[in-house]
């Protein structure tokens, strides 16, 4: 990417909306080849935002979801035991084994699994991936030391084979929910971007882009809806990803316009908690889509 703006009108071409400042974070990531941190409210676009950059640089997207317990074998790698045990059984059958030889040919390369953390930076690549770390605040403590190497060298040493180092280091983006903090050791290795929600207009501009067949009335009153809603003590407050599901059901039922009853009816789409559909259905709801 010649510039931040190209970046920008790139990932426009994708039907992402990007603000200035996260276009800049996203081209600095890409020119000085740092991961990005990616913080903030869930459903703001933070993973979408990195689909969007593998289709804009035409390259693989690699999606590492993070949860409690993740380890080194469902992440990085794991050797293919029980073709190891098969090969062996055909090596101890066609005559004497090599051990040498064996152990050479077992904990190679055709045996390894190969997880999204090495995929990434699999030295055969012919050009960089988007490695996405997904909701990295899911993760223990421990694992988080886990990829210190590979954010600081792109790099990952796998004891059997030795030091697999990326030929085109990929695009790391990781994302938090702030669940939890993330430690400071990770994040000193990253650039950083704290994602909100987004002004209305600019939610306008996402939900036009992301449904185009939605009129812009329609458009325009789901949007006002939903940040008048986020004013409100919710249990779950609505993210823009339910902004854009809410609009494209509603134009679904071939709505124009936003009415009362159809807010009524579809409001399972934009909320997603029974506290707060209680809360917000009947008049409250009603009175939302009037002020529209």
């Amino acid at each position: 990417m010649a510039s931040a703006a190209a970046l920008q009108n790139h990932l426009a071409e994708q039907h992402y909306v990007a603000d200035r400042a996260l276009a800049v974070s996203l081209f600095l990531a890409l020119k000085l080849q740092r991961p990005l941190f990616l913080e903030g409210e869930a459903g703001v676009g933070k993973t979408s935002l990195a689909s969007a950059m593998a289709a804009a640089l035409d390259t693989d997207l690699i999606r590492l979801q993070c949860y409690e317990g993740l380890d080194v074998t469902h992440a990085v790698y794991e050797w293919d035991y029980a073709r190891q045990i098969l090969e062996l059984k055909i090596l101890d059958a066609a005559g004497a084994v090599d051990r040498r030889a064996a152990r050479q040919e077992l904990y190679s390369d055709a045996f390894l699994i190969k997880r999204p953390l090495l995929q990434a930076i699999d030295p055969g690549r012919a050009k960089p991936a988007v490695l996405l770390i997904d909701e990295i605040d899911r993760a223990d403590e421990e694992f988080e030391g886990y990829l210190l190497e590979l954010l600081s060298e792109f790099q990952i040493t796998i004891p059997e084979l030795g030091t697999v180092r990326a030929a085109h280091a990929p695009l790391v983006i990781l994302t938090s929910n702030r669940t939890r903090e993330v430690h400071d050791a990770l994040k000193r290795r990253c650039l950083y971007q704290w994602i909100d929600y987004p002004p209305f207009e600019k939610e306008i501009a996402i939900v036009r882009e992301r449904v185009p067949h939605a009129s812009a009335r329609l458009a325009s009153q789901v949007t006002t809806v939903v940040q008048q809603l986020r004013q409100r003590e919710l249990y779950k407050v609505p993210g823009v990803s339910e902004t854009i599901d809410w609009a494209a059901a509603v134009a679904a039922l071939d709505r124009t316009v936003l009415d009362a009853e159809t807010a009524q009816d579809t409001i399972g789409v934009l909320l997603k908690a029974k506290e707060d559909i209680d809360a917000i259905r009947g008049g409250v709801l009603a009175e939302l889509v009037a002020r529209t």
